[in-house]
């Protein structure tokens, strides 16, 4: 499951195990939410670290090029 998708599955089953009292249910939910957020924090990661990385290449490629 995509990030999103964890967390919308986690809340929901957040809400159903409060309004059953299902103590279980609920401590699933919020482990599975907080997994989305945790999935999509690494994705925002890994894509800053791949603009900074092409960004070092095109300023080295820059530079070799007025040589």
């Amino acid at each position: 499951m995509g990030e999103h998708t964890d967390e919308a599955s986690g809340k929901l089953k957040q809400a159903a195990g409060d309004l059953t009292g299902d103590k279980d249910l609920e401590r699933e939910g919020r482990r599975e939410e907080l997994a989305g957020k945790a999935k999509g924090a690494l994705r925002d990661l890994k894509d800053k670290a791949e603009d900074a990385i092409d960004s070092v290449k095109d300023k080295v490629d820059e530079a070799l090029r007025k040589e």
